[in-house]
């Protein structure tokens, strides 16, 4: 792949000429590029982003006007900030945790980490408020922008610690949106082309809740399987009624996903085993029916007790569905074509993945976007997978449209 900055064909609407803002941002573009690629190189796990953080706060130091805070919450999270209290108060935030996967060698800035990569375009996101940062930094020093702005680079949006919350929940715990007006962020999107942005009004991502449950028996010999209650013969039945939930006790009209992912039971061939575990994870889009999947997921491993067996379930509650804000999102709308010359795709949803950028738009008035980064429509790839890629053509884009926004949130009427 070629990294090269060349925009020939690549933004739509190029013929009107290019913004002013897309043009600060392609200036930065080497730089944006040294930061995507330092942070792809040497990623960190959840909670673990301690070479990231420190590498953050010295860039943001050297921004003129910004001042810095660090361990946030007592996580690697790492705060600017610029503006005097003047007029409103924007947050933009950015995930800077990695994911446990070996990454396929070839990269001239392949992962040094042994199993562990930026599968989630979290190195991108790094980089693209950096770059935002700097443009945005300026203009509210030079009054161009009436706003006090926080760039909130957050710790451990993949996984939560064992008191069970994710970086997201640390933060706001230590007040980071506290009289915060809005506050926007941006994913990475590698099944949308360089160019393209998807934006989507209201629910656009899911509640994300794990499960693990246990299915009890009596073990026995495998040669008189009649002296024993087998878990696996058992397990046969539960996994029809966990399966039967999305299809039969949930309405057709309801966004949901219901996913067993792991089974695990037993230790030898001619043993019956006691228990047999199974692991996965349960997404949706409403509170309702998030309550009613947990509580029918309890009833289908009831089946277990008719069978002579019994069970134990644990539901760990995750991250809430993101909920974009119908004005934000017209302020984001008119941002994209302020910046690139193009409307955003507001072609659904974005999935049935999590974002803990949940419990921030819960918190405030908030709005997420998806920014295209495949090479084009017809190399594609996969979050969380070893062959995610990320054209980097795609950063300056994201960091003008950040700048658009906050223009268009100081002063929603000079948006227009």
């Amino acid at each position: 792949m070629n990294y090269s900055c060349d925009p020939d064909g690549m933004i739509p609407g190029e013929e009107e000429g290019w913004s002013q803002a897309l043009d600060r941002a392609y200036y930065l573009f080497p730089q944006l590029r040294e930061w995507r690629r330092h942070f792809h190189a040497y990623p960190e796990l959840s909670f673990q982003e301690y070479e990231s953080a420190a590498y953050i706060g010295q860039v943001l130091e050297s921004i003129p006007g910004m001042t810095v805070r660090r361990n946030i919450g007592g996580t690697q999270g790492v705060i600017g900030h610029v503006g005097d209290g003047g007029g409103k108060h924007i947050a933009i935030r950015a995930d800077m945790d990695a994911l446990p996967i070996d990454e396929p060698q070839g990269l001239e800035f392949s992962s040094a980490i042994p199993g562990v990569m930026h599968a989630c375009g979290h190195d991108g996101h790094m980089a693209v408020l950096l770059g935002a940062a700097h443009l945005i930094a300026e203009d509210v020093v030079h009054k161009h922008i009436p706003a006090e702005v926080s760039f909130i680079f957050q710790p451990a949006e993949e996984t939560s610690d064992e008191s069970g919350k994710t970086g997201a929940v640390h933060l706001i715990d230590a007040g980071v949106l506290d009289n915060v007006d809005a506050v926007l962020a941006l994913h990475m999107d590698p099944g949308t082309p360089v160019g393209a942005i998807r934006l989507h009004e209201g629910i656009c991502m899911a509640n994300v809740d794990n499960f693990r449950a246990r299915i009890k028996g009596q073990g026995g010999h495998g040669g008189y399987p009649h002296l024993a209650v087998d878990p696996l013969w058992i397990l046969a039945p539960v996994l029809l009624a966990i399966h039967g939930i999305r299809a039969r006790r949930l309405s057709p009209m309801d966004e949901a996903a219901i996913s067993v992912c792991r089974i695990q039971g037993g230790t030898t061939n001619n043993v019956i085993p006691s228990f047999v575990d199974i692991e996965g994870t349960l997404r949706s889009y409403h509170d309702e029916t998030r309550d009613l999947i947990i509580t029918e997921l309890r009833r289908a491993l009831e089946v277990a007790k008719t069978l002579g067996g019994d069970f134990e379930l644990e539901v760990e509650r995750g991250e809430p569905a993101v909920r974009n804000n119908a004005d934000l999102n017209q302020i984001l709308d008119r941002a994209v074509y302020r910046a690139i010359r193009s409307k955003p795709w507001r072609n659904g949803p974005f999935g049935m993945g999590g974002e803990d950028f949940g419990f921030m738009s819960r918190k405030v008035p908030g709005s997420l976007f998806f920014l295209g980064c495949a090479p084009s429509v017809e190399k594609t790839t996969s979050l969380h997978a070893p062959d995610f890629f990320l054209d980097e053509r795609a950063l300056p884009l994201g960091a003008a449209v950040l700048l658009e926004a906050v223009k268009g949130i100081a002063e929603p009427n000079g948006a227009e």
